[in-house]
């Protein structure tokens, strides 16, 4: 067990990782849960995951949360490190390595993240932002292309429906539009299918994410960014 002194150089000193933590994450667990194409994309730029050859899939990751949301807010002296926390395996991962998402459901936010979700905007301003980009060709031409967005909250079905709707609707005359929309929570992941022509009962399907599966995703996305930086 680590001392108080021992902490704050981990608070101090976070270990130099990379800023992919979540485009690892979710290429993670779409291999894990979905298999097949997802299991060979590869972390690049605009869009963040893509498969190898560069124009059969392409899939932009993102987050989205409630700016006032009271768990952001009450923890920001814990995510920061400044004020001392309850001491257990997960929380002293997150002390560590700067990463909370995948453990405590959803309650910490690790010091790497705090940027991260403090930019981030609530969901429908963030599938605005993102359809108009890919609108614009900022993430290029795919195949197929997807929209992966975090979210610290659980959605529950409903939500996951309106947000697949609006995204319909906000890129129903664009020339270039997302194929797929995937909505990640702490304990699920809903794929949406935005094709035309599908019934709304047939669009969505929610995949849970077990407590082992979320540490399992997690341990791996810790170890991909060491490998990143050695």
């Amino acid at each position: 067990m680590r001392t108080n002194s021992s902490k704050s150089v981990v608070r101090s000193n976070p270990r130099p990782f990379g800023t992919c933590f979540f485009e690892q994450y979710a290429q993670i667990a779409l291999a894990t849960l979905l298999g097949g194409e997802y299991d060979g994309l590869v972390n690049r730029d605009r869009p963040d995951l893509q498969s190898v050859d560069g124009r059969s899939l392409g899939i932009e990751v993102t987050r989205a949360m409630e700016e006032s949301k009271s768990a952001h807010q009450a923890l920001l002296a814990d995510i920061s490190g400044l004020t001392p926390a309850p001491r257990d395996g997960d929380l002293a991962t997150i002390l560590e390595y700067g990463y909370a998402y995948g453990l405590q459901r959803g309650k910490y936010i690790g010091v790497k993240e705090l940027s991260y979700w403090s930019m981030a905007l609530p969901m429908r301003r963030i599938l605005e932002s993102k359809v108009s980009k890919a609108g614009h060709g900022l993430y290029g031409r795919f195949e197929r292309m997807g929209l992966f967005v975090f979210n610290r909250e659980n959605l529950g079905e409903e939500q996951a429906l309106k947000a697949m709707n609006y995204t319909i609707a906000l890129q129903k005359d664009q020339d270039i539009r997302y194929d797929c929309l995937y909505l990640a929570d702490v304990d699920d992941l809903f794929v949406c299918n935005l094709s035309d022509g599908l019934r709304e009962d047939s669009r969505l399907e929610r995949y849970p994410i077990s407590q082992e599966s979320r540490r399992t995703f997690y341990a791996e996305a810790i170890r991909r960014q060491e490998v990143i930086t050695t």
